[in-house]
């Protein structure tokens, strides 16, 4: 009796889903929509091989001789797949081409960032920020002959870097930094052209829904406040320092808003690129969901760790701390220096003393690789998808090698090339939590509901 009401319940929807074909063609409306998520992430692949397991699930318990024909099978698929992809919301509309070029064009404008926060890390290690005196919105063309290039210098000879660092600079010399500088500028200028032509391009097409608008409009306001900020920050290095024996830097609170922005810039980006092309998560059972969420549980209290250490890392950058206590794991002869509550007020000491500033980055860096190692153990024996463990053992890895190259950038006197690249590991450490802990999200009611209890095995 029980197989002769599966087969009953079937049919019936077979039928339903037969006149819904007839009425609408709602299932090659449906396949449409599928193949807009299966084309652009591996998790819409999941969401199609579950629903077809669970909608097939029933035929394995028909008695031998009785088949269903191929065409209603796929009709109930689609009857049950487009019921229970209800209730998504994409971010892009438009099919899977659309959602194709709005993800190239969001990770490439994430790549961008990237690249202008190397690049800025580049120009603070070879002094090349205060080398530019003045600054315009749009930007200008670079002094071309001999004369427009002694005009530059003369200003930047009236700087306090110069008087104070760098007097006696030959012209061929400041040409290095204004290059540098320039090129800083320039390629943030570039970007917000690069981004805003294809935004203004997709939402004439309409690929772009009102959240995904929304979300990329305060996106695109930080990046234009982020010129503003960077300027704020290099004319605080253009004053006279405080002191006659103080060398002439930008205050390290502004530049920890300027390095902050850009990695606030380049989450968003990142994060909203992952959820135009990868709507629904890795989900294959709900064993896999359950171990998911236990491990969001601690992605994200270790995302914020990472995040909070790379901020302490700009107010070492901002003070020159890394060119003091050049030893591991001691500071100097002690485990921690004598001066650190120097400063008056007390609370000036966490941002503004050499030696506290680099203490607290050292403390916040080895909870960082405690934490993620207790991620990766924690999980190892979790019922979760490969790709989430094998995210974890990457993030583990690479933590690894970021403390390595903050050690050595510190006991090499921070050349520009371990310097860079240490920077650069930073917002490399920060993408892989961002990509885990996305990935590690709640699926849609929708899917849960298509999910067998264990995952399939091979």
């Amino acid at each position: 009796m029980s197989q002769i009401r599966v087969l009953s319940s079937i049919l019936r929807r077979t039928k339903s889903t037969l006149v819904s074909n007839l009425r609408g063609n709602a299932s090659s409306r449906f396949f449409t929509s599928c193949s807009s998520s299966s084309s652009s992430a591996s998790s819409s692949s999941y969401f199609s091989s579950t629903v077809a397991r669970s909608s097939f699930h029933g035929f394995k318990s028909l008695p031998k001789g009785h088949h269903v024909p191929s065409f209603r099978n796929m009709s109930t698929v689609a009857s049950v797949a487009a019921e229970n992809k209800e209730g998504l919301k994409l971010l892009v509309s438009g099919g899977p081409r659309a959602q194709k070029m709005v993800g190239i064009w969001l990770f490439g404008s994430a790549a961008w960032v990237f690249s202008m926060v190397v690049l800025g890390g580049v120009t603070r290690l070879t002094r090349s920020g205060l080398s530019m005196t003045d600054w315009k919105f749009t930007g200008g063309l670079p002094p071309m002959a001999d004369e427009e290039w002694l005009q530059e210098f003369e200003k930047y000879k009236q700087s306090p870097e110069y008087k104070r660092v760098n007097k006696g600079m030959s012209i061929e010399d400041f040409k290095f930094i204004y290059w540098m500088e320039y090129a800083h500028r320039m390629w943030g200028r570039a970007l917000g052209v690069m981004f805003a032509l294809p935004f203004s391009y997709f939402l004439r097409k309409g690929y772009i829904t009102v959240r995904l608008g929304l979300r990329l409009s305060a996106l695109f306001a930080l990046g234009a406040g982020q010129g503003l900020i960077g300027w704020w920050m290099v004319k605080s290095g253009l004053e006279e320092p405080a002191s006659e024996y103080a060398q002439p830097r930008v205050s390290p609170y502004r530049l920890a808003a300027h390095l902050t922005s850009a990695f606030v810039i380049y989450s968003g980006l990142f994060w909203t690129a992952l959820s135009a092309v990868m709507p629904e998560p890795p989900a294959e059972s709900l064993a896999w969901v359950q171990g998911a969420s236990k491990v969001k549980r601690l992605a994200l209290p270790v995302g914020l760790i990472v995040g909070i250490t790379a901020i302490s890392g700009a107010f070492v950058a901002g003070n020159d701390a890394g060119h003091a206590y050049n030893t591991f794991p001691k500071m100097g002869d002690t485990w921690i220096p004598d001066d650190i509550f120097d400063l008056k007020p007390l609370s000036r000491n966490l941002f503004e003393n050499t030696s506290l500033v680099q203490l607290n980055h050292r403390i916040l860096a080895t909870a960082t690789l405690l934490s993620i190692g207790a991620l990766w153990l924690s999980t190892r024996k979790l019922d979760i998808h490969p790709a989430i463990k094998s995210l974890i053992g990457s993030t583990a890895g690479m933590a690894a090698l970021q403390v390595t190259l903050g050690i050595s950038t510190l006991l090499s006197y921070v050349p520009v090339s371990l310097g860079t690249a240490h920077q650069a590991g930073a917002l490399t450490l920060l993408t892989l939590m961002l990509l885990l802990n996305h990935t590690v999200r709640k699926p849609s009611p929708s899917l849960l509901k298509t999910l067998p209890q264990l995952a399939k095995t091979v």
